[in-house]
């Protein structure tokens, strides 16, 4: 899967989860989810067990922890699916 295609799918998962929709319309790989798209920590959760099952593949809370930006998400999604 084209990290293109990642990007895609990720901001369509975090989307209903944003509290500041305008900043959707400019996101990078350097977009914070919690910063700068206004997802509250416990929205965050939601959002990785999402990816989960979307991508079909397990997070671990260690790495979940890691992913703060649009980029940490797509690297763990890509590299999770080879």
């Amino acid at each position: 899967m084209e990290r293109a295609a990642i990007q895609s799918e990720i901001i369509r998962i975090a989307t209903p989860f944003v509290k500041d929709p305008a900043a959707l319309e400019s996101v990078t790989e350097s977009t914070r989810l919690i910063d700068d798209l206004k997802v509250n920590s416990a929205r965050l959760v939601d959002i990785v067990l999402s990816f989960e099952d979307t991508f079909d593949i397990e997070i671990e809370d260690d790495e979940a922890d890691k992913i703060q930006t649009i980029g940490n998400a797509i690297d763990m999604v890509a590299d999770k699916i080879g």
